[in-house]
């Protein structure tokens, strides 16, 4: 591509080459002017950010009398506990729905979980091997396997 050379008068009048990303004078954006005037408005949000800033947000809510500030969501669950409790069976399915969504807790953390005895000699194997850094061999436990052995060397597409 060959650069052409335009005279620039707001550069005290030096030439400028025009070329990959340096467009002509004459087409670049003007300061202020936008390259998608089209395009979102500044500080129009979301969809997902104005449900999560409304949850979020803060009611007033009257219990046992006396009154108390909570977010909209809690005070939204409280209030369908409240209908599920008086006998609604649409909000007693739709709170046992959200119950089994995020009640689940796994039954055991990982660290109480039972290793079998294969796991542990693998594990074994694995941390003699690295605390000795002796090649890795398929026979180390069992004499009779087959001794597959690592190349540190890589191979080509082309051999």
């Amino acid at each position: 591509m060959v650069k052409r050379r335009i005279p620039r008068q707001e550069n005290g009048g030096r030439s400028y080459s025009v070329g990959y990303r340096k467009p002509p004078i004459h087409s670049q954006f003007r300061p202020g002017q936008s390259g998608n005037p089209k395009g979102r408005p500044k500080g129009v949000r979301n969809l997902v950010t104005d449900v999560k800033r409304t949850l979020m947000a803060t009611v007033k809510v009257r219990e046992a009398g006396r009154v108390r500030r909570r977010t909209t969501q809690e005070s939204a669950l409280l209030l369908l506990r409240e209908k599920a409790l008086q006998g609604d069976a649409r909000a007693l399915d739709r709170l046992l729905e959200l119950a089994m969504r995020f009640n689940n807790e796994p039954a055991e953390s990982p660290a109480q979980q039972v290793v079998s005895a294969d796991d542990r000699a693998i594990i074994n194997a694995y941390l003699a091997r690295r605390a000795g850094h002796t090649p890795f061999t398929a026979a180390a436990n069992n004499d009779s396997a087959p001794v597959i052995r690592r190349s540190r060397r890589r191979r080509s597409t082309n051999e």
